[in-house]
């Protein structure tokens, strides 16, 4: 009985021998693990090589008053640096002036404007607007320079071959004394009885080589040498000379005597003759 009770106090003191050893080896390790964040805090917040020395030469895991006041007087310091660091930029990016609106963009009136706003610039647009309808009215009385010689008429026969000879003009029809007009400006070479067959006839020198002839007439309105307008009254619709009935002979002549074709030669010059 006596041995097993010696057995039992060995082994309590056995026990309590390695629990010692095990709480020794804990107590170092987390004192060494304390050590080991305390360094590592003061390195992130800026405390430097000092405050590391003094928070892992505390063994006992106790931060001493110097410690604490050393890692606030750092913080201080770097919160003042933020802080300054936080205010430079806004000051940096409001001081340049171009940032804001130029006054003259929106204070300074426009020269234009004002100018537009000015109370002589309507009796301007007045006078223009009164000036358009008198160009229009010229225009439309401005006479052109080459006309129909007898407006209205109808066609009986056109140039050419007719009878085995040449119809040398165009023959236009109306009632007898129908006024017959000049078809462009010249001056008249021939009024009256001068060729055979034509009756009272009136030849007009447009001065660019070519001549108009009106043969068959009633009478002349004009005299040789005078000089005619576009539309002027020459004459008068007849049936004098080698004639069935009354109606205007129209030739034109590229020099005295050499008839062309009135028809395209009127044409190209704006009037439709009819054939």
């Amino acid at each position: 009985m006596q041995e097993d009770n010696s057995i039992e106090t060995e082994g309590r003191h056995r026990r309590t021998s390695e629990h010692r050893v095990v709480r020794h080896r804990a107590a170092a390790w987390f004192s060494g693990r304390r050590a080991y964040l305390a360094a590592a805090f003061a390195v992130v917040t800026g405390l430097g090589v000092t405050g590391v020395a003094l928070a892992t030469a505390d063994p006992d895991g106790s931060r001493s008053t110097t410690t604490v006041a050393t890692d606030e007087q750092a913080r201080a310091r770097a919160a003042q640096r933020a802080d300054r660091a936080d205010r430079a930029e806004p000051v940096t990016a409001t001081a340049s002036p171009t940032a804001t609106a130029s006054p003259t963009a929106t204070t300074s009136p426009s020269p234009t404007a004002v100018a537009g706003s000015s109370p002589t610039a309507t009796p301007t647009k007045r006078a223009t607007s009164k000036a358009a309808p008198k160009k229009a009215t010229r225009a439309a009385t401005a006479k052109p320079a080459w006309v129909h010689p007898m407006p209205g008429a109808t066609v009986t026969s056109c140039y050419g071959m007719r009878w085995g000879v040449l119809h040398a003009g165009i023959d236009l029809a109306m009632p007898a004394d129908t006024p017959i007009r000049a078809v462009a400006a010249g001056t008249v070479v021939t009024a009256g009885w001068a060729y055979p067959g034509y009756g009272i006839s009136v030849v007009v020198d447009h001065g660019n080589g070519y001549l108009t002839h009106y043969a068959h007439q009633n009478r002349t309105a004009v005299q040789v040498g005078d000089r005619v307008s576009a539309g002027q009254v020459i004459g008068y619709e007849g049936s004098t000379g080698d004639s069935t009935g009354p109606h205007l002979h129209f030739e034109v002549h590229n020099g005295l005597w050499n008839q062309i074709d009135p028809a395209p030669w009127m044409r190209a010059r704006g009037v439709d003759l009819g054939c």
